[in-house]
C-alpha cells in the first residue's frame, strides 16, 4: 500500500467550510456565492486577511463569486478614507470582488421590511433607556422580564417609527425591537433592537436617514437580497446564527416561497501573540500618536504589513498553514515569520549593507585603485542577473564582525586570522586602532590578490565570510528596526483584565493603565545612527525586496527619497524574537 507523504495529503485536504460545499454539490446544489462585509470604521488589520482568503478562496476554488460588501449602518464611526483603503488591501493581497455593494443600499427595503414586521405585531418601539433594557433582558440563567412598552398598539408604534425616521425624536429616546420571546435560552432572542436613532451624516446618504439598522438586523438581510449562499463569519457569531435565520425566514415569509436562502458558518479567528487586532485600539494607538499612523510597520494592520515588506503571497500562504477551524487559538507570530522568510528568499535582492560600521583598510591594496565585483541578485532565482559592488581599498564592515580577543571558535575578523570577504577577497586582519576611550576606530588587514572570486584562487577555503561596502562608493540610508510593539503575550486579554481590575469603562484609560506597566514596547522601533549600502540602491523602489546579507530582510519604505533613503526591516534572517522571549 503506498504511503502518501505530508505533503500529499496536505494538497488534498479540505476545510470545513470545503467540506460543507463538497456535500452540497454532491446533492446538486453547485451555486456558490460568498461575501466579504468589512464595516468601514478602520483599517484591516492581519485578522481580515483570514477572512478574505476564505471569502474569496472558496469562491474561487468552487466556480463561485465573492462580493464585496461594507457594512455601513453607523455613521458615527465610518468613512470613506476607510472604504478606499480596504479596497486596496483587498487587491493588494491578490483578490479581486464580483460586485461592491453596501448595506446602505439596503435602507429602503430594510425599512420597509421592519414598517412589515410592526405591522404584524412583531416589533414594536420601546422608549426605555439603555441601561434599562440591558438589566431587563435577565441573565442566561434567568428570563427576562417584558417591556412595559411591548404590547403598545401597532398603530402607535408606527406613528413613533414614523416620527424617529422623520427626525422628530431625538437620540437614545426610542428604539424599534423585535418582538420575539424574552425567556429564550438565547439571549439574542430576548426582544433585540433593530433599529435606532442617528442623527448623523452617512458617508453615502448624507441626511436622508435618521434611523438605522442594527448589525443583526441588516446582515443576514442583506446576504439574502444579494442572494449569498454561504454566510462565512467568526465564532462570536455562533450564538447570533438562530436570529440569522430567523430574520431570514420573517424576510421571506409571504414573498420568497423558494428554498433558497444563505447559511451562516462560522470559523476561528486569526490571533496572533503579541499583537493586538482591535480597530478601536488601534484607532487609540493612531490617535494619541504611539505609533505613526495606520501604515506604521509596527502596526498588525495590512497596509503597515505591506510598508513593512511583507509580501501579500507570504500572508496568504501563512493562512493556508494555519488553516480554519471550528475552535479558537492564539497563533505565535514566529509562523507569520517563517512564512515571510520563505516567501522572500526566493524574491528579495541581495545587497550588502552595514548598520554599525567601523572602518576597515586593507593596507596592501594599490590606493586609488577601485575594481567591480559581481554579486549574484537572487542565488535562489537564475533569472534575477547580477549587479556591479565597488571594491577599494577603504571600506565599511560591521563593528560586531570584529573582536581584538577573539576565542577559538570564532570566526570573524580578529587578528592573525583569515576571512573571505563576500563576492571579494580573502584578507588577513593585522590589527586595529582605537581611540581614546578604547573604542575600536579603525581594522587594517591585508588581501591576497590571488583569492578573488571567480579566480582558480579562490578555492581556497576560510570559515568566515563577512559582508562590506567601499567607503567612498556607498550611500548612508536611514535604517528602521522593528520589534513587536506589546511585551505581553497576549495583550487583547490583558487589557480585558486591567479593564476589570481598575473597573474602567473606557479604552483609553485601560490602553493608558497598560502602557503605564510596562506593556507597549517602546523598543519596537530602533534607528541605528549610521548606515551605509551600496549604491546600487540608489534606484530602489519604494516596497522592493530586498535582503541586507547577513543582517535581514528589508524593504524601501514609502517615503524613501534619492536624496534620504529609507529601509525598514521586515523580519531578521533566523527567529530571534522567540529565542529572547522563552
Amino acid at each position: 500500500m503506498a504511503i502518501e507523504t505530508t505533503t500529499e495529503v496536505k494538497e488534498k485536504s479540505l476545510n470545513f467550510v470545503e467540506e460543507v460545499i463538497e456535500e452540497a454539490i454532491a446533492k446538486g446544489k453547485t451555486r456558490v456565492q460568498t461575501r466579504f462585509p468589512p464595516e468601514p470604521n478602520g483599517y484591516l488589520h492581519i485578522g481580515h486577511a483570514k477572512a478574505i482568503c476564505l471569502d474569496f478562496g472558496v469562491a474561487q476554488r468552487y466556480g463561485g463569486v465573492c462580493n464585496l460588501r461594507f457594512d455601513d449602518t453607523n455613521p458615527t464611526k465610518e468613512d470613506v478614507e476607510y472604504v478606499d483603503a480596504i479596497k486596496e488591501d483587498i487587491e493588494w493581497l491578490g483578490f479581486k470582488w464580483g460586485a461592491e455593494y453596501y448595506a446602505s443600499d439596503y435602507f429602503q427595503q430594510l425599512w420597509d421590511f421592519a414598517v412589515r414586521l410592526i405591522k404584524q405585531g412583531k416589533a414594536y418601539i420601546d422608549e426605555q433607556t439603555s441601561e434599562q433594557i440591558a438589566a431587563q433582558k435577565g441573565t442566561p440563567t434567568q428570563a427576562g422580564t417584558e417591556s412595559p412598552y411591548r404590547n403598545r398598539p401597532i398603530e402607535e408604534n408606527l406613528d413613533l417609527f414614523m416620527k424617529m425616521t422623520n427626525g422628530e425624536i431625538g437620540e437614545g429616546r426610542m428604539v424599534l425591537r423585535a418582538k420575539i420571546d424574552m425567556a429564550s435560552s438565547n439571549m439574542h432572542f430576548r426582544d433585540p433592537i433593530i433599529y435606532r436613532v442617528v442623527n448623523h451624516p452617512h458617508h453615502r446618504t448624507g441626511d436622508k436617514w435618521k434611523v438605522y439598522p442594527m448589525y443583526d438586523f441588516a446582515h443576514g438581510q442583506s446576504d439574502y437580497f444579494e442572494g449569498v449562499t454561504h454566510s462565512l463569519c467568526t465564532l462570536e457569531f455562533v450564538p447570533h446564527r438562530p436570529l440569522y435565520d430567523l430574520f431570514v425566514d420573517w424576510v421571506k415569509e409571504g414573498v420568497d416561497p423558494s428554498d433558497e436562502r444563505p447559511r451562516q458558518y462560522e470559523f476561528n479567528k486569526l490571533n496572533l501573540n503579541y499583537t493586538l487586532m482591535s480597530k478601536r485600539n488601534l484607532l487609540l494607538l493612531v490617535q494619541q500618536g504611539w505609533v505613526n499612523g495606520w501604515d506604521d510597520p509596527r502596526m498588525p494592520t495590512l497596509c503597515g504589513f505591506r510598508r513593512r515588506g511583507y509580501s501579500p503571497e507570504s500572508i496568504r500562504n501563512f493562512v493556508d498553514k494555519i488553516g480554519y477551524t471550528t475552535y479558537d487559538a492564539l497563533n505565535d507570530i514566529a509562523l507569520l515569520e517563517s512564512a515571510v522568510r520563505d516567501d522572500l528568499n526566493k524574491r528579495a535582492t541581495r545587497v550588502s549593507a552595514v548598520l554599525d560600521p567601523v572602518k576597515l583598510i586593507i593596507t596592501n591594496y594599490p590606493e586609488g585603485q577601485v575594481e567591480a565585483m559581481e554579486a549574484v541578485n537572487n542565488p535562489e532565482d537564475p533569472e534575477s542577473g547580477t549587479h556591479t559592488i565597488e571594491f577599494s581599498r577603504e571600506l565599511w564592515m560591521e563593528r560586531e564582525d570584529f573582536m581584538e580577543d577573539a576565542p577559538k571558535k570564532y570566526f570573524r575578523m580578529t587578528p592573525g586570522q583569515e576571512v573571505r570577504l563576500k563576492n571579494a577577497y580573502i584578507v588577513k586582519c593585522t590589527g586595529c586602532e582605537k581611540d581614546e576611550n578604547g573604542n575600536i576606530t579603525t581594522v587594517y588587514a591585508e588581501y591576497d590578490p590571488d583569492t578573488k572570486t571567480g579566480m582558480p584562487g579562490s578555492n581556497r577555503k576560510v570559515k568566515g565570510t563577512l559582508h562590506w561596502v567601499s567607503a567612498n562608493h556607498c550611500l548612508e540610508a536611514e535604517v528602521r528596526l522593528y520589534e513587536p510593539l506589546w511585551k505581553v503575550e497576549n495583550p487583547r486579554d490583558e487589557l480585558a483584565n486591567i479593564r476589570k481590575e481598575m473597573n474602567f469603562t473606557d479604552d483609553l484609560s485601560t490602553m493608558k493603565e497598560a502602557i503605564k506597566r510596562g506593556m507597549l514596547n517602546t523598543d519596537s522601533m530602533i534607528v541605528p545612527a549610521k548606515c551605509y549600502v551600496e549604491k546600487f540602491l540608489a534606484d530602489a523602489k519604494p516596497y522592493d525586496y530586498l535582503q541586507f546579507q547577513r543582517v535581514g530582510y528589508f524593504n524601501v519604505d514609502k517615503d524613501s527619497t534619492p536624496d534620504h533613503l529609507i529601509f525598514n526591516r521586515t523580519v531578521t534572517l533566523k527567529d530571534t524574537w522567540a529565542k529572547l522571549n522563552k
